[in-house]
This record gives C-alpha cells, structure tokens and sequence, in this order.
C-alpha cells in the first residue's frame, strides 16, 4: 500500500472515529458528563467538519499531485 492510499484510509477512520465521538458526546450526555468528557462536544464536531473538508481537499486536489 502506498502512502497516498494509507492517507486516503487514516483519514476515514479518524473521520470515522471523530464523529462517533461526537455522537457518543451528543446522544450520551449523561455518560459524557460522567466521564468528563462533555465539555470536548464542540471540538469534535468541529474537527469532524475539518477532517471532512480535509478529505474533498486530498481527493479534489492533492491526490492527483502526489506522484509514488
């Protein structure tokens, strides 16, 4: 696996992951507050939309640049 195709699947799980975090912090408060976690709420739902942007960029763009 090269590394542009190792980037195109770090980037999905972080995408992935991040927005299951975000989902446990939204759908969970209790949980989260229990665990200390709810203040990060907006932080990850930020990140989440950053790393998406961050995906169509590498798609779009630097993707077809990078040369192997």
């Amino acid at each position: 696996m090269s590394l542009k195709y190792f980037h195109l699947v770090f980037l999905a799980i972080a995408t992935l992951a991040d927005a299951a975090f975000w989902a446990w912090l939204h759908f969970m408060p209790e949980d989260a507050s229990a665990a200390g976690t709810l203040y990060l709420k907006p932080y990850a739902g930020w990140l989440c939309l950053i790393l998406l942007a961050y995906s169509t960029f590498y798609l779009t763009q630097k993707m077809r640049t990078i040369v192997v």
